[in-house]
């Protein structure tokens, strides 16, 4: 038979193992992203294009990417004077209407997405931490460090990453459209 300290070591062992394979699979959530943000970088390179920008789902609210190989930034933000973007939209100055969302939006409205690797958003990767900022106030890094980040659980850190993912994955809708 075995010995006391031999069972505990294989039970503290087990332990060990199942939390490895917990966490894991607590961070391997599915990407709404993922397809989309790949999609795009496809359409993107084959128009030879760095940048894209389109309409979004409210009038005044504008969606635009850059693009470069292995990574897409990605903002949507309100824009006090509509029409001048539609123009630019229109006229295909995606990179100016990039600009002036990314510097000159409605401040509470702008949603910034960095998408490292341009393959939608992760919870974790080894490429890089992909991020996602709204308003002034908030800014998640998807890095899998949620208490470095002061998020209170896990749980929250993953509920935080769907609700980016979705958010993300709209705008990345609105994209490809245009680019089609």
């Amino acid at each position: 038979m075995f010995s006391r300290s031999h069972m505990l070591r294989r039970l503290m062992g087990g332990c060990l193992v199942a939390t490895v394979v917990f966490s894991g699979t607590a961070f391997a959530q599915t990407s709404k992203s993922a397809a989309l943000a790949q999609e795009l970088a496809k359409l993107l390179e084959a128009g030879k294009l760095d940048a894209i920008a389109a309409p979004g789902s409210e009038a005044d609210r504008f969606n635009a990417a850059l693009y470069f190989p292995g990574q897409l930034l990605v903002v949507s933000a309100r824009y006090a004077v509509p029409p001048l973007l539609a123009d630019k939209v229109q006229q295909k100055a995606y990179r100016d209407v990039y600009m002036d969302l990314f510097g000159a939006s409605v401040p509470d409205s702008k949603v910034f997405v960095q998408d490292i690797g341009a393959d939608g958003l992760k919870t974790k990767s080894d490429s890089g931490a992909d991020s996602y900022e709204r308003g002034a106030n908030t800014r998640w890094s998807f890095d899998g460090e949620w208490r470095k980040q002061k998020i209170a659980s896990e749980d929250q850190y993953l509920k935080n990453y769907a609700a980016a993912d979705a958010e993300y994955a709209d705008i990345l809708a609105a994209l490809i459209k245009k680019a089609k």
